[in-house]
């Protein structure tokens, strides 16, 4: 099945088109902003629940960098490891129950930060392999994992992000001046630019419309007072990686949680690349897809043993970067090379990053908002795809009314065992699982074979002759 024919306006550059370098680097910059917050969030939520605050500028400089490696890998596709297209690495939000549910159990046991990293790495270089083991059976998991189950999972995710952008736009979790009317109006402000923007006719303009929005928005933000420049002090001038660096650990009771996220990330990274083809205008069934998801999903589980090899947390394709190739109209894998060459230098050199984070939230919630919103958007048009009868109709409204409600309730599994709430504590896990299951228990109604009606004849005319 081909994705529906888009208008030539739609994409600047397609798949596999060479921007030049200067478009190729503004289109990247705007994948890279639209991820630097989620690819350092979890090491600074990881970091500071088990109280590993001294290795925290490493590990932060290590998922940047291994996000860079990784990402350039899913562009070049190097030995048919890789989508060979955009797909933004980044550390998975999905992991954080698995990953300090380990790191508890080695604290309880009274082991060392370093004790905790090293069981935490070792836990996830094993787990990613089964994502590796997964990528070669692709074929037949697509019996299962149908375009019904991956536009619910990438609903979800954008349902979820959403949340996401609007905490942003209001300020930040927890900020003191969350709802704050000039957060409110300094978050409208860059998402209107950014709309306006993105309905120009000149390509450029719309190549440019979340770089330029994130850039006028902090000039906005610096004017107003909002934003008072930090000096940035205390920081190496490079940021080495070392393998294992904490060491190497094994333990079967933190592993198989982590097992199990592996398997529902590598669902999640197969709705993530369906509608990363629909958007490049590739084909979303046949031998090309299939070799393409498996590919994919064969760089995650690649990506992960690096990220575990170099002390940096699990990565899954983000999603958040198919609403960044909606909004640009730049779907070139070669922009991908250039993504992970910028989140690379952010990695080694972490003064660089230490400068775009202090791009205020309200301005990041603006630009994102609308990217998240075009994520659920493409689930939804995968959704479109499959035949709405009673039965997928069923399992949509159930898959959405457990995530949906669950995220509305996170506090709904808290006397569930733990291995329950880390499989079940997001939406886009209990909703992606609750689709599976239905999918498989729920069977597909049978064509009925067409029976022709012929009328009967008439008793006042008799049969025509």
């Amino acid at each position: 099945m081909q994705p529906e024919s888009s208008t030539p306006s739609e994409l600047i550059y397609g798949l596999n088109d060479r921007p030049k370098p200067l478009a190729a680097i503004l289109a990247a910059l705007q994948h890279v902003l639209a991820a630097f917050v989620g690819i350092i969030t979890p090491p600074l939520v990881i970091g500071s629940a088990l109280g590993l605050m001294e290795h925290l500028p490493y590990l932060i400089s290590m998922a940047l960098l291994v996000s860079g490696v990784g990402t350039f890998i899913q562009a070049r596709r190097p030995f048919g490891i890789g989508a060979g297209m955009i797909c933004l690495q980044g550390t998975s939000f999905a992991f954080l129950g698995a990953v300090l549910s380990a790191g508890f159990l080695v604290k309880q046991r009274g082991g060392s930060p370093e004790d905790i990293l090293a069981m935490i790495f070792g836990v996830c270089f094993f787990g990613a392999l089964v994502q590796v083991i997964l990528s070669r059976c692709i074929g037949q998991l697509r019996r299962v994992i149908t375009p019904l189950v991956t536009g619910i999972v990438i609903t979800l995710i954008g349902v979820s992000l959403i949340k996401v952008g609007i905490t942003d736009l209001g300020g930040g979790f927890n900020a003191p001046d969350f709802g704050a009317p000039t957060n409110l109006a300094l978050g409208g402000f860059v998402l209107l630019t950014i709309i306006l923007l993105n309905r120009s006719s000149t390509p450029w303009v719309r190549l440019s419309a979340i770089i330029i929005g994130l850039a006028v928005g902090s000039l906005v933000a610096w004017y107003s007072g909002q934003l008072v420049p930090k000096p940035i002090t205390g920081l190496p001038l490079i940021s080495a990686p070392v393998p294992f660096k904490f060491g190497f650990s094994f333990d079967w009771t933190a592993f198989l949680p982590v097992a199990l996220i592996y398997v529902i990330s590598t669902i999640e990274t197969v709705g993530d690349l369906t509608a990363n083809c629909m958007l490049a205008r590739q084909p979303i069934s046949g031998p090309s897809y299939i070799a393409r998801l498996k590919g994919g999903v064969l760089g995650d589980g690649v990506s992960c043993m690096i990220a575990a090899t170099f002390s940096a947390f699990p990565n899954t394709t983000f999603a958040q970067n198919n609403g960044v190739i909606q909004l640009t109209g730049v779907a070139s894998r070669y922009v991908g090379l250039y993504i992970g060459a910028i989140l690379i230098c952010l990695g080694l050199f972490p003064v660089i990053g230490a400068v775009l984070q202090q791009i205020p939230k309200p301005v990041l919630g603006g630009a994102t908002l609308v990217m998240f919103g075009s994520v659920a958007a493409a689930g939804v048009r995968i959704l479109a795809q499959a035949p709405l009868d009673r039965r997928n109709m069923l399992i949509i409204a159930t898959s959405f009314g457990v995530g949906l409600g669950i995220a509305a309730q996170p506090g709904l599994l808290h006397l569930m065992p733990k291995l329950a709430q880390n499989l079940f504590d997001s939406a886009i896990t209990s909703g992606g699982i609750t689709a599976l299951l239905m999918c498989l228990l729920l069977p597909e109604k049978k064509p009925e074979t067409e029976i022709a009606i012929v009328p009967a004849p008439s008793p006042a005319l008799g049969p025509k002759s």
